[in-house]
């Protein structure tokens, strides 16, 4: 929906947009043109019929997590260490004039607003990946996630927002494979804690602010465990609903007090008035709501607060200067909030508005919706088009959508987050390595060969981004070489491009570096503070198409003297090299050094080069030490289902210090990586063959393999698993068993009572009854085991023939005053209230009027206070669940 564009306001003036607001409109549309919305994946992409994918969380949910009981959490988890950044070096940031304390958060939605396929990784490109994480210290994930067992048929993606009649839930968390990239790159991740009267229905801040028998609040120790148990650092709290009690205010201040006593990281949003709980956007830190983040009394319950947008300069400088009076550090502790989704490149709210006198932020920045450039982009599910994403997403942040000075945006125009934030590194220690891996591609190279033709994204295992996209410089008043990622003959890539298409070295992409070449090049980079030893090596491995007289170096900037760049060569690398070539450049003569910045310079020759190319695969600093990890340990098939052309796979992990993924292949062909001890594979067919697990170290080096030999053609073939409503198992399978077969079935979770029976079958049986299995829904596992071969499995719906009733306490009734709390089952659907056998009616949220019965997720707070006709009448309450099961209960017999 398109909002004009606000006028510069007077102070106090009210205009704009709000996080509920910017979510609703932003979302809103035209049914499935909303550009928003993350539709359901088709044709090859589309979700695997056991893939893990993500789900919310309503109060009740959060209260009775379990791990055990949460479907897929295992295969959900982010595994990688937030790493630690190197300390501030502005000498070689490209603008020293930057203070590097100024701290930036983008509150963006992931892979995309994903409702029911929020997955870690899958087999798509066009996808939304950030790659801008050195412009960034906290990344919180920001989208509506449908809550646990809400079935995907209620989603119409052709319905426009108002019609998605289920329930998203309050908690909803980052995806781990953003978290997983976020940690490597030193930067925070975020879950989401969001109460407003529309988009979370009857979920209410207050069913977290309940104490125990200690004054404490179980609900806060629930948002640490799954933090922890998930593998993310904290959350950004948005409190949007009307008002909070003003009794409640000085609850809520301790219940953020526990959750930074229980080592997260929590951001407030500006919507609060800490005097009398409404709602308030005051847009400026001011005493109104530093109290949610340093209490006079209380001291720090949150590290930092998110700024509605209506600021201006005088705000912003006020911001500041409240800060400071408290003890804050403003650029730490203050983020002057930019609406990116709405806005986009039309900001209404200029950042220019958060420099000081001294031309300096005064404040820490954040965006929400900077995922606009993918996600509101007409042919974003394009793999074509994928140029135009990556152009747009340079453009946010770096101000030019080439990365070149002729481009760079004149005053009044977007100037990039690179203008207002220095980058970071997480490039330390004494090793480094680079394919220039983004996470995803349009196929899969291994050691330069292509191991795998299909398409995929995992934003888990990206590499370290470049940290300039791009900063070339030519020696001469010619334009220097340009810089692009290259993903293959199969990559459109932008038109000024005209560079041979030769896809990666390893992962999905390779830099290529192409143009015109009259003089010197230099192309810097990454940022760095590597230290540089007796036994320090550079591998480098780069391709080039043609012969001639030029000479690649590595170009680098020593602590020791930053306004000199050091270029050592590449010797022969002005010719052709018919594929892949890999040199060693010693760097001994340096021991002592640290590296602040590493590139890339192309010296030209005697003659000018038209079109000239290189294409680099890899960079790996190496310090002497043999670092290549231990062959993985406990490698198995966890799960086969040829049925599904699904595969489960397990092993031991060994620590992020000695790994930094694991690449699993299936004879020869690359199949997934992560750092973690499972793997997912979807459109897996292989029959028999071989399963390799390699262990990558830091350095690019790889361990001996991990094998596993698989043969699913002596197996039963297909295996299908039915549950009955009377608690029985069916198992059968397509091949009669050739020797004793084993057949196991379980339930997928021990929420249902650990049920799992074993039983064997003779020679010839295609079938295996069991019974005892539980009849309140869930999830099973069938697994046929033949003798000789791989076992194979299949997965099945648990009957679901019941309801638990609404309990009679969770209503209060007085007279014509009924009072309902929301039902705390996991499964329930809609809630029928009947006076003397009429139903009440409830209102619903995005004013779509009265219903008879209490929706989940969409029926308003407001409407659980019921006035009833008569003080005397007969009162009777029916739950039913997503099975349609029904349980009465009389409130009142009248």
């Amino acid at each position: 929906m398109a909002r004009p564009r606000p006028s510069r306001r007077a102070p106090g003036a009210r205009a704009g947009t709000t996080l509920a607001a910017a979510l609703a409109v932003t979302l809103a549309g035209a049914g499935a043109a909303a550009a928003s919305d993350t539709l359901p994946w088709e044709g090859d992409s589309a979700k695997g019929a056991n893939q893990p994918a993500q789900h919310g969380y309503n109060p009740d949910a959060l209260l009775a997590w379990d791990p055990a009981t949460d479907p897929g959490a295992e295969l959900l988890r982010a595994r990688v260490p937030l790493q630690e950044r190197a300390d501030a070096d502005p000498s070689t940031q490209r603008d020293p004039s930057l203070p590097a304390e100024t701290q930036a958060l983008t509150l963006a939605g992931d892979y995309g607003n994903a409702f029911f396929e929020s997955h870690p990784y899958t087999n798509e490109f066009s996808q939304h990946l950030f790659s801008f994480w050195q412009y960034t210290d906290v990344y919180a994930s920001w989208h509506g996630m449908a809550s646990g067992g809400v079935p995907e048929e209620l989603y119409d993606p052709e319905a426009e927002w108002t019609q998605r009649w289920f329930e998203f839930g309050a908690v909803n968390l980052p995806n781990p494979g953003y978290t997983n990239a976020a940690h490597r790159n030193g930067v925070r991740s975020l879950g989401g804690i969001f109460f407003s009267d529309n988009d979370r229905g009857s979920q209410d801040y207050r069913e977290l602010l309940v104490r125990d028998e200690d004054g404490e609040f179980p609900a806060a120790r629930k948002l640490a465990e799954v933090a922890e148990y998930f593998g993310f650092d904290g959350y950004f709290v948005n409190q949007e609903q009307s008002k909070v009690a003003a009794e409640d205010v000085a609850v809520y201040q301790d219940f953020l007090a526990q959750l930074r006593a229980e080592g997260l990281y929590v951001q407030w949003y500006d919507s609060v008035d800490a005097d009398t709980g409404d709602k308030l956007y005051e847009n400026e830190f001011t005493p109104r709501n530093s109290p949610f983040v340093r209490d006079a009394d209380k001291g720090d319950l949150a590290d930092s607060i998110f700024l509605n947008y209506w600021w201006d300069h005088d705000k912003l400088t006020a911001s500041a200067e409240h800060a400071r009076s408290l003890g804050l550090d403003p650029r730490e502790t203050v983020f002057a909030g930019v609406e990116a989704g709405m806005y986009q490149f039309d900001q209404p709210y200029d950042l220019q508005d958060n420099l000081g006198a001294d031309g300096a932020p005064m404040n820490a920045v954040a965006t929400l919706g900077a995922d606009f450039v993918h996600a509101d982009f007409a042919d974003k599910t394009d793999d074509a088009a994928q140029a135009q994403v990556f152009d747009r997403e340079r453009r946010w942040w770096t101000g030019s959508p080439t990365g070149t000075d002729a481009t760079a945006p004149a005053d009044g125009e977007w100037q990039g987050m690179s203008s207002y934030v220095a980058e970071r590194t997480a490039i330390t220690g004494t090793t480094f390595a680079t394919s220039f891996n983004t996470g995803h591609g349009l196929g899969y190279w291994h050691d330069g060969e292509l191991s795998s033709d299909a398409e995929w994204g995992n934003i888990g295992v990206q590499d370290l981004p470049v940290t300039w996209q791009w900063w070339t410089e030519a020696a001469g008043d010619e334009d220097p070489l340009q810089a692009d990622y290259d993903y293959g003959p199969d990559y459109a890539a932008a038109d000024r491009f005209g560079y041979e298409k030769l896809g990666a070295y390893e992962g999905g992409s390779s830099l290529a570096v192409s143009g015109d070449l009259a003089s010197d090049n230099l192309v810097r980079l990454f940022k760095s503070d590597l230290d540089v030893t007796g036994g320090t090596s550079v591998e480098l491995t780069y391709a080039k198409p043609a012969d001639d007289d030029t000479q690649l170096t590595l170009a680098l900037v020593l602590a020791s003297d930053p306004d000199e760049v050091v270029e050592v060569p590449v010797e022969g690398s002005g010719a052709a090299t018919g594929g892949w070539r890999t040199v060693q450049v010693d760097l001994s003569q340096y021991a002592g050094e640290t590296i602040s910045t590493l590139g890339l310079g192309v010296r030209a020759g005697d003659q000018p080069v038209e079109d000239y190319q290189v294409n680099v695969g890899k960079i790996a600093v190496t310090d002497g030490v043999d670092r290549t990890p231990e062959r993985p340990r406990g490698f198995v098939i966890d799960r086969a289902l040829p049925s599904s052309d699904e595969l489960f796979l397990r092993w031991d992990l060994d620590d992020y210090d000695d790994v930094a993924r694991y690449d699993v292949y299936a004879d020869g062909e690359y199949l997934g990586g992560v750092y973690d001890d499972v793997l997912y594979a979807k459109h897996f067919t292989g029959t028999r063959g071989t399963l390799e697990l390699v262990a990558v170290g830091h350095d690019g080096s790889e361990s001996a393999p991990a094998t596993v030999r698989y043969d699913l053609t002596r197996g039963p073939g297909d295996v299908t698993a039915t549950a009955g409503k009377d608690g029985s198992v069916t198992v059968s399978w397509d091949e009669p068993a050739r020797s004793r077969t084993v057949v196991t079935v379980a339930a997928d979770d021990a929420g249902n009572d650990g049920y799992a029976r074993r039983t064997a079958v003779r020679p010839g049986a295609t079938e295996a009854t069991f019974d005892g299995a539980p009849t309140g829904g869930g999830d099973l596992v069938a697994t046929v085991s033949p003798a000789a071969g791989t076992p194979v499995s299949a997965t099945a719906e648990l009957a679901d023939t019941e309801v638990a009733p609404y309990p009679a306490s969770a209503a209060t009734l007085d007279g014509t005053s009924l009072r309902l709390t929301r039902p705390a089952l996991a499964d329930w659907h809609t809630l029928t209230v009947t006076e003397d056998g009429e139903p009440v009616s409830f209102d619903t949220t995005y004013d779509q009027g009265e219903r008879p019965q209490m929706i989940r997720g969409r029926t308003t707070l407001a409407a659980l206070d019921v006035t009833l006709a008569s003080g005397d009448s007969r009162v009777v309450a029916v739950l039913e669940d997503y099975a349609g099961n029904q349980a009465r209960t009389v409130l009142r017999a009248g």
